[in-house]
């Protein structure tokens, strides 16, 4: 007899709940290296959470032809003149691709390619994003309210963080007289 059975994991509205789900949580602390005003961030606002990722990872990391699916929640704020970001990586696996959208807020992603050409576009709820392979990629929220946004990839895609770690972007996305301008 055909059943009808749940989900072991559940999306609901801006959150990724159930039994599978992994959670990350990084602090501005851990993430200091990332802003350019980096020395303003104090010991007391150093535990302040920056953002917040629950992860899908149905597939052993390296599985050809699986795909995970998240949904990241970057808090609203202002490090010196830029936006509160998430830390930015390429794919381990440089050829593969990633899709991102818009659940609730506003902010830009910003991509890079591998000669540091760079772009913004801007997300909002129900915007939809493409990444291509070989392009670096991270966002930042440029409201005054969480930035909600969910992310599908190919669950042997990895992430190569130690670069944007070591090099940065090639340009930065501040609050420029109100506005979010890369600069």
């Amino acid at each position: 007899m055909n059943q009808i059975i749940m989900p072991e994991n559940i999306f609901i509205g801006k959150n990724l709940v159930g039994n599978e789900i992994e959670h990350i949580t990084r602090t501005l602390g851990d993430i200091r290296s990332i802003f350019e005003q980096n020395d303003r961030i104090t010991a007391q606002q150093a535990d302040q959470t920056a953002y917040k990722v629950s992860s899908y990872l149905p597939e052993k990391e390296g599985t050809p032809g699986g795909l995970y699916f998240g949904i990241t929640r970057l808090c609203a704020g202002l490090v010196g003149d830029e936006y509160f970001m998430t830390k930015g990586h390429f794919h381990a696996n440089t050829d593969t691709a990633e899709f991102y959208w818009g659940i609730e807020g506003e902010g830009v992603l910003i991509l890079m390619d591998e000669q540091g050409n760079i772009k913004g576009e801007r997300m909002f709820p129900g915007s939809l994003h493409y990444i291509p392979g070989r392009i670096a990629h991270r966002v930042a929220n440029v409201s005054d309210s969480t930035l909600s946004f969910g992310a599908c990839w190919p669950s042997n895609a990895g992430h190569n963080y130690d670069i944007i770690e070591q090099n940065g972007f090639t340009a930065r996305l501040k609050k420029m007289n109100g506005k979010p301008q890369l600069i």
